[in-house]
């Protein structure tokens, strides 16, 4: 996997709008960039989200690439659907997952559930 392809789980994505050093510094040499529809939706339904926030995630969208989940994409759903069943994930992490080794990325999480899927490579901070 390149080093250079990044796909952010939704709590990379807040801790990053929080203006994270760590993920800031990090993101600067990706040649590649994104999030998934499931990350997109998870932030966007936060409860406590306010006017300014939504439009900062809105100038973030714009230079990243969101990832989608079409039913034709079989080769996809086939990954998701094995991730799930082997590694015992969470319907949408696992969809998150097997974007981020469909699109050849490192996945950018906190969440320590992802560790354990070997196709997967991980980098937390």
């Amino acid at each position: 996997m390149s080093g250079n392809r990044y796909l952010l789980d939704t709590n990379a994505v807040v801790a990053l709008l929080k203006g994270n050093t760590q993920l800031i510094q990090l993101l600067q040499s990706a040649d590649w960039i994104g999030i998934s529809i499931i990350s997109q939706i998870e932030f966007l339904a936060f409860s406590e989200l306010t006017q300014s926030d939504r439009q900062l995630f809105q100038q973030f969208l714009q230079r990243v690439e969101a990832v989608g989940l079409t039913a034709s994409d079989a080769a996809l759903i086939e990954k998701i659907i094995k991730i799930r069943q082997q590694y015992r994930l969470k319907l949408p992490d696992a969809v998150i997952a097997a974007i981020a080794v469909q699109r050849l990325a490192s996945l950018v999480t906190a969440d320590q559930a992802f560790a354990k899927v070997s196709p997967l490579t991980v980098i937390t901070w």
